[in-house]
């Protein structure tokens, strides 16, 4: 399964509907990157995205985008495949 990254804060109801999600497609390592408690990561995360907001996803060297990015990519049925690589 391909590594999944995900940028987010503490309190983000988009990330956790995000996490909750990839965990229905099987993520077990997810690994999260909290902006709040390391700030120097919202700048990295800025310069990798060029995007401000969370949560900020990607698989494998692939940015997905946020929240809404992501369920779009499920229902379009693209999300597993991406998993699976």
């Amino acid at each position: 399964m391909s590594k999944v990254v995900m940028y987010s804060k503490d309190y983000c109801p988009y990330c956790a509907r995000a996490q909750a999600l990839l965990k229905q497609r099987g993520v077990a390592d997810l690994e999260i990157i909290r902006i709040d408690q390391d700030p120097s990561q919202r700048d990295v995360m800025i310069e990798r995205t060029g995007r401000r907001t969370v949560p900020q996803i990607f698989i494998g060297d692939k940015h997905i985008g946020g929240c809404d990015d992501l369920i779009a990519l499920d229902r379009a049925g693209g999300l597993e495949p991406l998993l699976k690589a």
